[in-house]
C-alpha cells in the first residue's frame, strides 16, 4: 500500500503534543542527552523510519527561520 502526502503547509512546522508516563521521557531525554541528540530530533528520525516502513511518501518543505515564515503571510 503506497500513502503519497502533501500539504501547502509543508514548509511550517507542525507541533506535536504526546502524553508519556513522567519515568519514561526522563531516560529518554537523558538517553538523548548522553548521546548528545536532542529528543526532537530523535522522534523526527523515528518518524521518518516508521513513513518509509509503511511506504508512506512525502515531500518535505525548506526549512525555513520564523522571520521569513512571516514575510510570507
Amino acid at each position: 500500500m503506497l500513502f503519497t502526502y502533501q500539504s501547502d503547509m509543508e514548509d511550517k512546522p507542525a507541533r506535536f503534543t504526546i502524553l508519556i508516563d513522567a519515568d519514561k521521557k526522563k531516560a529518554f531525554d537523558e538517553l538523548c542527552a548522553a548521546q548528545d541528540v536532542t529528543s526532537s530530533q530523535v522522534i523526527r528520525q523515528l518518524i521518518r523510519e516508521y513513513l518509509d516502513k509503511h511506504g508512506v511518501e512525502y515531500s518535505p518543505g525548506p526549512l525555513r527561520t520564523k522571520k521569513q515564515r512571516r514575510k510570507v503571510a
